[in-house]
C-alpha cells in the first residue's frame, strides 16, 4: 500500500493517488491530468478508480478526463446528478474491486451532496478522503453556496464532522482542501493527519453542540473569490481537456487587432512592472497563487493577452488560468517595444515610514477584513483588494494626491498599484513587508 500526494499550492488543494498492489485510486484530480498520469505510468500503476468526492468551488475537474483517458471508474457521490457518465456513490454502498473496498459517507456540509470515501484493505479500515469535510484542525467552509444556506449546511456540516470522528483513530485522514484554500472556514494547518490527531486536536469538534458549532464556523466568513461562482457548473456539465499550453508571441502593436474587451495580464515580477507597465493592464506577478488572483480580478473567460519576461514560464501561467477553466489566453507579449508605460513606485519599510510623514500622501489598505481585525493602519481608507475592480477606486482618494499603498507582503499592493495606475493615480507600494511590520516599528 502506497500513497502519492499531489499540492496545488496556489488553491490550497490536494489530489491523491492511493496504490494497493499495483492498482490505484486518484482522488479529487485537478484538470491538469498529466502529472497524476505520469506519476501512474512510472510506477507501472493501474488506475481502477476515479473519486470526487463534491462538485467543487474552487477548481474544475480532471476526473471526467482522467477516467476517459485511461479506463477508471468515475465515482462521484449520487445526489451531484452530473451530466456525464460515471458510478453513483450512495451512503454505505460500498464499491468492491481487487482486494479493495470503497465506503462512501455521505458527509454534507461543504456541499449538499459532499461524500467521503473510506478505504478498507483486507476488511480492514486504513484511510479516508474526506474532501471539504473534516479538514486538519478545521472543516470545510459551508457558506459557498450562499448565505441563505449556510446555516443549514454548517449544521450538517456538524454531523459530518462527528460520523467521522467516530471512525477508528488510526485511520489516515486525506482531506483535499488545507493551508491557503479559501474552501477552508479557519485556517487549516498541515494537509493529511489521523482521525485520533483530529478527535484530540480539532478545536472544531470540541463545540458544545450543533448551534455552538455552526457560530464557529460562520463567525468570521473570508471572502469568495468571484470565479467560484463558474466552478460548480463546469464540474456539473463536463470539462474539456486541458488547452494547448504555448502562447504565441505577440507585439504591443498586435493588441489593436485582439477583440473586446481582451484583458492585458502582467504577470513579471512587481519591481519590473513598477518600471513600466502598459496602461489599461492588470499587473499579477507569477506565483503559486497567480491564477486565483487573475481569475478573481478579471472578467471571467475575457481574452487575455499575457506580458512576461523573456524568461519567464508562460506554460505555468496558462496552466494555472486553465486550472480554473479560463483558456482564452491569445498570446504573450514579451517586449514592449518603446510603447508608453505607467509606473508606480516601491518603497521598503524605511522609506514607506518615511513617506507617511508627508501630510500630502494617501494611504489605502488592501488587505482582507479578518486582517485589518488584527492590525490597522490609522487614518488609511480600506478597500480590499477585488473591491477596487467590483466596486471602484474609493472617492476618499484624491487623484491629484499620491496614495502609498499596503498589504501583508507587497504581493496584493503591487496589483492595487496597477489598478488605480488606470485610473490615472500616482502610488507607492509597501514592498518586502507588511502592515503588521509597519505597526511593530511606529509603535
Amino acid at each position: 500500500m502506497d500513497l502519492l500526494s499531489f499540492r496545488t499550492p496556489g488553491l490550497g488543494d490536494q489530489t491523491y493517488l492511493f496504490v494497493h498492489e499495483g492498482r490505484g485510486i486518484l482522488v479529487d484530480p485537478q484538470r491538469d491530468i498529466e502529472r497524476f498520469l505520469a506519476a501512474a505510468a512510472e510506477r507501472d500503476v493501474e488506475l481502477r478508480f476515479v473519486l470526487e468526492t463534491h462538485l467543487h468551488n474552487d477548481y474544475v475537474s480532471g476526473g471526467e478526463q482522467a477516467a476517459l483517458r485511461t479506463g477508471a471508474e468515475l465515482v462521484l457521490p449520487a445526489a451531484a446528478a452530473v451530466a456525464y457518465r460515471h458510478t453513483p456513490a450512495f451512503h454505505l454502498e460500498d464499491i468492491k474491486a481487487d482486494g479493495l473496498v470503497l465506503r462512501p459517507i455521505h458527509t454534507p456540509g461543504h456541499t449538499p451532496e459532499h461524500t467521503s470515501y473510506l478505504v478498507l484493505v483486507d476488511e480492514e479500515p486504513v484511510a479516508v478522503f474526506s474532501g471539504g469535510s473534516l479538514l486538519v484542525a478545521s472543516a470545510g467552509r459551508p457558506d459557498l453556496l450562499g448565505t441563505a444556506r449556510a446555516r443549514t449546511l454548517a449544521r450538517l456540516q456538524y454531523g459530518s464532522l462527528h460520523r467521522l470522528a467516530g471512525l477508528p483513530r488510526d485511520v489516515a485522514l486525506y482531506p483535499t482542501h488545507g493551508e491557503g484554500s479559501f474552501c477552508t472556514a479557519t485556517g487549516a494547518g498541515r494537509f493529511v493527519s489521523t482521525i485520533g490527531d483530529e478527535v484530540d486536536t480539532n478545536p472544531l469538534l470540541a463545540a458544545g453542540d450543533v448551534e455552538e458549532f455552526a457560530d464557529r464556523l460562520l463567525a468570521a466568513p473570508m471572502p469568495i473569490p468571484a470565479f467560484y461562482q463558474y466552478m460548480g457548473p463546469a464540474n456539473t456539465l463536463g470539462v474539456p481537456p486541458m488547452p494547448p499550453l504555448a502562447a504565441p508571441d505577440l507585439t504591443v502593436a498586435d493588441l489593436a487587432d485582439q477583440p473586446e474587451g481582451t484583458q492585458v495580464l502582467d504577470i513579471r515580477p512587481r519591481a519590473v512592472q513598477a518600471r513600466g507597465l502598459l496602461p489599461g493592464s492588470v499587473g499579477v506577478e507569477l506565483g503559486d497563487d497567480f491564477g486565483s488572483w487573475a481569475g478573481w480580478l478579471l472578467p471571467y473567460q475575457a481574452p487575455i493577452v499575457l506580458v512576461a519576461e523573456s524568461s519567464q514560464d508562460v506554460i505555468e501561467a496558462v496552466t494555472q488560468l486553465a486550472q480554473i477553466g479560463i483558456d482564452t489566453v491569445r498570446g504573450v507579449i514579451r517586449d514592449l517595444d518603446g510603447a508608453a508605460t505607467a509606473t508606480f513606485g516601491l518603497l521598503d519599510l524605511a522609506a514607506f515610514r518615511l513617506r507617511l510623514a508627508d501630510p500630502t500622501v494617501q494611504v489605502l489598505d488592501v488587505r482582507m477584513p479578518h486582517e485589518r481585525d488584527t492590525v490597522r493602519l490609522p487614518g488609511a481608507v480600506e478597500r480590499f483588494l477585488p473591491d477596487l475592480v467590483t466596486h471602484g477606486v474609493p472617492t476618499d482618494l484624491d487623484p491629484e494626491r499620491p496614495v502609498l499603498i499596503a498589504c501583508g507582503s507587497g504581493r496584493r499592493a503591487a496589483v492595487a498599484a496597477t489598478l488605480l495606475a488606470r485610473d490615472g493615480y500616482q502610488s507607492a507600494i509597501l514592498t518586502g513587508a507588511g502592515i503588521a511590520e509597519l505597526a511593530a516599528t511606529r509603535s
